[in-house]
């Protein structure tokens, strides 16, 4: 959905998500979010009455759910689905991100959580709930791929994290590297977990 399809409370959930990812929670005021919804300054107050933690809050569930819901976007765009192909996709969106666009945005809810998680227990509350939000989904692709389901939730953590860290490293170096090292390298361990399956099946 295009920013100019969103409502002006959706627009600023949005741009909020969107400046937070790039700028962090501290640099990030409502009047930057207002201006980069192209909402009125006052309509803030209006929709978010809780003030920027309740908007930063509402951001980060926002980037919860849209990693969440890429999920069945990735495993649609696969011939034949495996876990390293899911996370080979989930990778290559920040890969050409990178590619294209430069390094100057990160993901929202890291951002948050190292910003605000101490601070503020509402919005380390949001974080866990966003992280959630997108581990449920990558566990349940890994456990219809043939993942027992004992270990596909501690692999979906295991990439999401090995994710987060590769993305943190590329912004650092300014360089893809870390992200295609860790698809690279986890892919095969990932898609070892079906064949293991497979084979005490058929013993």
């Amino acid at each position: 959905m295009a920013v100019s399809e969103r409502g002006p409370r959706e627009r600023m959930v949005f741009s909020a998500a969107q400046l937070i990812r790039r700028d962090g929670v501290a640099a990030t005021g409502m009047r930057e979010v207002a201006a980069h919804a192209g909402a009125p300054r006052g309509s803030l107050q209006h929709y978010f009455p809780g003030g920027k933690e309740q908007l930063v809050n509402e951001a980060v569930g926002w980037a919860g759910r849209y990693a969440g819901n890429r999920v069945a976007r990735f495993l649609a765009a696969l011939p034949e689905p495996t876990p390293g192909a899911l996370f080979a996709e989930m990778v290559r969106q920040w890969t050409d991100e990178y590619e294209a666009a430069g390094f100057a945005g990160g993901c929202p809810v890291a951002a948050a959580t190292v910003d605000c998680a101490q601070a503020s227990s509402s919005t380390r509350e949001a974080a866990s709930a966003a992280f959630a939000t997108w581990t449920g989904p990558v566990g349940q692709a890994l456990t219809d791929m043939g993942v027992p389901e004992e270990r596909a939730g501690a692999l979906a953590t295991l990439m999401i994290s090995a994710l987060e860290g590769a993305i943190l490293i590329a912004r650092a170096e300014r360089d893809v590297r870390a992200l295609t090292a860790v698809a690279r390298e986890l892919g095969p361990l990932l898609d070892a977990a079906t064949r293991a399956t497979t084979v005490r099946d058929v013993g």
